[in-house]
């Protein structure tokens, strides 16, 4: 006996979930999800139109944050009526569909905030999805990327934004692994998103003094790194009040940028000043000062404090509960699912489903439209690595997560217009000068891995002459008409534009690709129950079913005929034979007319000559027959049995399944079975011809079996399996019989 753990558990402490960490509930420390002790009862009390009391703290008691929400972020005229509904009640109307947005919305605007995070708190993950779906702003969902890169490399950057919109993504974030590059890294996002599309709002995620540069010069359209706490001691310790992000928030839409503020789950627990209060009350806090300094919306769900929230009791239900809270304030959502919450994919994925299933503005906050390694903000719940994932999702579900399919072709080409582009506008600009290698490198690059080893000063350099220079989009826009990309200048001037109008400083504004702004104003959410609210059009539904893996029977036909050869002739009926050393091998209808490969991708001619050889080895004749009135297994090896002179036969079927079978069994029953065709090898094949071989000879051999696998086998090959079915039943036809064939080998 030894002290460690069975078998099974060491099997189990093996397994990515437990690289996570998980936490007792602990109030002390604010690792609470839903309520803590310290959280105050809802309160308000107004007199003479003034608040004197909220969430049971009087006025002459109040923090930075209460005089803020208390002045600018509760409806007075009906924060009576709201507080004194039944937390219950309310909560129900979230999900009633007969109960309209906008009354959710109004009765909110007069709740407090520990008002709100009790209420929210009492809907079942269910019932989140469904308040999700009535609640979120915009109609329209939509979706944020990440394009950084671990090196800064521009050509890289302006190929992956490029990528990325082609992809459907309307916001790209960048920010830099070293501050000073960052001027560098707009420009290089802002041409790729222009060369692949009009309208797609661009943000370099940096030090907010930077940003807000930038944002003044036209180099990024959008921000939201500004943080809002949920206590005023971690403002403090951040040298931050609710009032300077006011006036930040001004300043940015002063100068038409798009403005969010960030918060959520964890960031108070991580600096040590959660106030043994709940998660979901700070997050409630932050968001009703989202509300009261005025801003487009909140990026929330955890974000950086993602793993934290997670790893209590309910805190992935708490993280989709602060979603909610901001749509039901009538902001933009832009839903987290950005930082990696777990190593799990089970988990990360069923933290996000419920969102992508219930729609929201951006239902990440930055899908990391890059690789894992070369996301500067931290592995995404969603990389590179699983864009294909999402997609099917997509697809699964006939929601939409504000993604397409892109197609290869069209994706190399925009990679090398904006490698290209951004080569010129460098150049043009006498910031860097590229090389055609490093262009090629950067088109065909999965990630900075494959660049080689750059010199990191150019970029610096490029960075420091942008920011040094006064540099701005109209110089951008200049260079790419200079150097011949007129639609990508024409892009970024509208872009230019679109500021100075304003219409998408409303809540939840994106562009479309006509550069038409869809908004809570000119897109609002009209979900009130089944048969309502949005759903793709017909030419949205298309783009998101057709995934580039689909195939169909055409398809397979094409791929079948590659391997078409004139290798099995038909030479008459076949009759039943008499020599006691012959197996039969029973080909299914369509070998040798539709189809001639099988699933693992051997030829059927290659199968064939490995079973011949087996056969040869035990000192067997064979004789080869097509099987033309069936297309079942069992029956195409008990026909090919029935008519061998021992009594032995083996099925073939065009997928490559096998079997061993005898004159005198019923049609399921079988001596030998490979089920398993994707995995099957020529040496299984052999052994399968020798075992027939050695049952014609009265042995009773060691029986062949399918290969070990944890392959998805039925979820990659079904599909496929379906059409090769197809193929072969348009060759069923009963009245040919049984074919005797002379194989060319």
């Amino acid at each position: 006996m030894t002290d460690r753990p069975v078998g099974r558990i060491r099997f189990m402490d093996q397994q990515n979930v437990n690289l996570d960490g998980f936490a007792h509930e602990d109030a002390d420390l604010g690792l609470v999800a839903l309520r803590a002790p310290a959280d105050p009862e809802p309160s308000l009390v107004v007199r003479e139109g003034r608040v004197v009391e909220m969430d049971g703290r009087p006025a002459e008691d109040f923090d930075s944050l209460d005089l803020m929400i208390a002045g600018h972020g509760i409806d007075l005229s009906v924060a009576a009526e709201a507080m004194a509904l039944d937390d219950v009640e309310l909560a129900r109307m979230f999900v009633d569909p007969s109960v309209p947005r906008h009354e959710i919305v109004r009765l909110v605007a007069g709740t407090t905030p520990a008002k709100l995070a009790r209420v929210v708190a009492l809907l079942r993950p269910a019932e989140l999805t469904l308040a999700m779906t009535k609640l979120r702003a915009r109609r329209t969902p939509s979706n944020q990327a990440h394009v950084t890169n671990r090196l800064d490399d521009p050509l890289l950057l302006a190929a992956d934004a490029a990528t990325a919109a082609a992809y459907g993504f309307r916001e790209i974030e960048t920010t830099v692994p070293v501050l000073a590059d960052a001027p560098s890294n707009a420009v290089a996002v802002t041409v790729g998103a222009a060369v692949a599309s009009a309208g797609v709002l661009v943000q370099c995620s940096v030090e907010e003094a930077m940003e807000l540069e930038m944002g003044i010069r036209g180099l990024v359209s959008y921000a939201e790194t500004v943080s809002l706490y949920g206590t005023e001691s971690v403002f403090v310790d951040g040298d931050d009040t609710p009032y300077s992000k006011a006036i930040l928030a001004a300043a940015y839409a002063s100068r038409g940028v798009k403005m969010r503020v960030s918060s959520g789950a964890g960031a108070e627990v991580l600096m040590g000043g959660a106030e043994r209060c709940s998660m979901l009350y700070l997050e409630s806090r932050c968001v009703s000062l989202a509300r009261a300094i005025g801003v487009q919306g909140v990026q929330n769900g955890g974000i950086d404090g993602a793993s934290v929230a997670s790893a209590v009791p309910r805190g992935v239900r708490e993280l989709m509960a602060e979603n909610l809270m901001v749509m039901a304030r009538n902001l933009e959502a832009c839903t987290g699912n950005d930082a990696l919450m777990s190593e799990s994919d089970v988990r990360r994925t069923a933290r996000t489903l419920p969102i992508l299933l219930a729609g929201s503005d951006y239902v990440c906050s930055g899908f990391g439209s890059i690789q894992r390694y070369d996301n500067m903000f931290g592995p995404s719940q969603w990389n590179a690595e699983d864009l294909d994932d999402w997609l099917a999702l997509q697809r699964d579900w006939g929601v939409d997560g504000g993604l397409r399919t892109a197609d290869p072709d069209d994706v190399g080409r925009l990679r090398r217009e904006a490698a290209e582009a951004c080569r010129e506008v460098y150049q043009w600009l006498g910031l860097a000068d590229f090389s055609d290698e490093h262009v090629d490198l950067a088109v065909d690059a999965a990630g900075s891995k494959d660049l080689g080893d750059p010199d990191p000063l150019v970029v610096l350099g490029a960075a420091q002459a942008i920011r040094g220079s006064g540099l701005g989009s109209l110089e951008v826009a200049r260079a790419l008409l200079e150097t011949g990309y007129e639609d990508a200048a024409g892009r970024v001037l509208d872009m230019l534009a679109a500021r100075v109008q304003g219409d998408h400083l409303q809540t939840a504004a994106i562009f479309d690709e006509s550069m038409a702004v869809l908004s809570l104003v000119t897109d609002p959410n009209d979900y009130a129950g089944p048969g309502t609210g949005y759903e793709p059009d017909e030419q949205r539904q298309a783009q998101i079913d057709a995934i580039r893996q689909a195939r169909g029977v055409e398809d397979l036909r094409a791929d079948q005929s590659a391997w078409a050869g004139d290798w099995l002739r038909p030479t008459g009926a076949a009759s039943v034979g008499t020599d006691p050393r012959e197996v039969v091998i029973g080909l299914s209808p369509g070998v040798g007319r539709t189809v001639w490969r099988t699933l693992s991708g051997l030829p059927v001619l290659e199968v064939l000559r490995e079973l011949l050889a087996g056969l040869e080895e035990e000192g067997c004749r064979a004789r080869v027959v097509r099987v033309n009135a069936t297309l079942d297994l069992g029956m195409v090896g008990l026909t090919a049995a029935r008519l061998a002179g021992s009594g032995i036969g083996i099925g073939l079927q065009g997928k490559g399944t096998a079997l061993i079978h005898r004159r005198d069994l019923p049609p399921l029953a079988n001596l030998e079975l490979y089920s398993m065709a994707p995995v099957i090898t020529p040496t299984l094949y052999r052994l399968l011809g020798t075992n027939a071989g050695r049952h014609a000879k009265g042995a009773t051999p060691v029986p062949a079996r399918n290969p070990y696998t944890d392959e998805a086998i039925e979820a990659r090959y079904h599909t496929s399996v379906i059409a090769l079915v197809a193929l072969e039943r348009a060759c069923v036809d009963r009245a040919l019989g049984n074919e005797d064939l002379e194989v060319s080998l």
